[in-house]
């Protein structure tokens, strides 16, 4: 059976746009609930990773409601944690209605609100402090802890893989060494081989955000798609019964 896999890059909180995305690839209907192909299994979506945390402070006061944000200021992470959660109790039922063909994959940014010794930030100087306690913020409700401890270090079909930060067993481990070791970000230009010596026909990749849009590197077999500030996801196509490879993959813009 051949199924049309929807892949979409990491969603930092930008909810709506992703949202929209789902909507045009014919994935969510008017209720925001899985359209009929989802159901079956004829459409899977994936998720890359990193579902939490805007990018910018730009962003922050958006998902707000306000002209600022200030991390530093309680009512601020509150309220960002808040709307965070609005968005993410309403994937979650999305992705519990069609749990067989709705995939969601555990970015680095998700894993870190569920392990909150790792303190992210920007290099503007941006932290991430809305789901920490100890920092000024609140605690993920536990339903929601719950749901983010069953998202995916990585989805294999056949030899096709989509992970979040790219195609070694060490790029799904997010701890000292992870953070330690600044290739992560830089493995799809400098070693693209690691994707063949993986023994992978093709893999799927956020954690990088592209500027230009996804990018697809056919000669090396994968495909970097943070992207969805640019309004792009990723189709692949891929003959579950056969299982070799791909049999097409294309950006889409939406």
């Amino acid at each position: 059976m051949r199924s049309k896999f929807i892949v979409i890059g990491d969603v930092h909180a930008d909810f709506e746009t992703l949202w929209e995305a789902l909507r045009a690839a014919s994935c969510m209907d008017a209720e925001g609930q899985p359209t009929l192909p989802v159901r079956n299994g004829v459409y899977q979506v994936v998720l890359i990773g990193d579902l939490v945390h805007p990018k910018n402070e730009r962003e922050y006061a958006r998902l707000i409601g306000q002209e600022s944000f200030d991390a530093a200021d309680q009512a601020h992470l509150f309220l960002a944690a808040r709307e965070q959660v609005k968005w993410l109790e309403k994937l979650q039922v999305y992705q519990q209605a069609a749990p067989g063909s709705i995939h969601i994959i555990l970015g680095n940014h998700d894993d870190a609100v569920l392990n909150t010794d790792y303190l992210l930030g920007t290099a503007s100087g941006l932290v991430h402090v809305e789901f920490d306690p100890e920092r000024g913020g609140v605690l993920l409700p536990g339903h929601l802890r719950t749901w983010f401890q069953s998202f995916l270090r990585e989805l294999r079909v056949g030899s096709v893989q989509f992970a979040h930060v790219g195609p070694l067993p060490a790029m799904t481990s997010y701890d000292d060494l992870f953070y330690a070791d600044s290739s992560h970000k830089r493995w799809w230009q400098d070693t693209p081989e690691y994707v063949q010596m993986a023994g992978l026909e093709f893999g799927v990749y956020g954690h990088t955000q592209m500027q230009e849009g996804v990018m697809v590197n056919h000669t090396a077999g994968f495909a970097m798609i943070d992207a969805l500030h640019k309004r792009e996801y990723l189709e692949v196509i891929v003959d579950t019964d056969q299982q070799p490879g791909p049999i097409s993959s294309r950006p889409v813009m939406f």
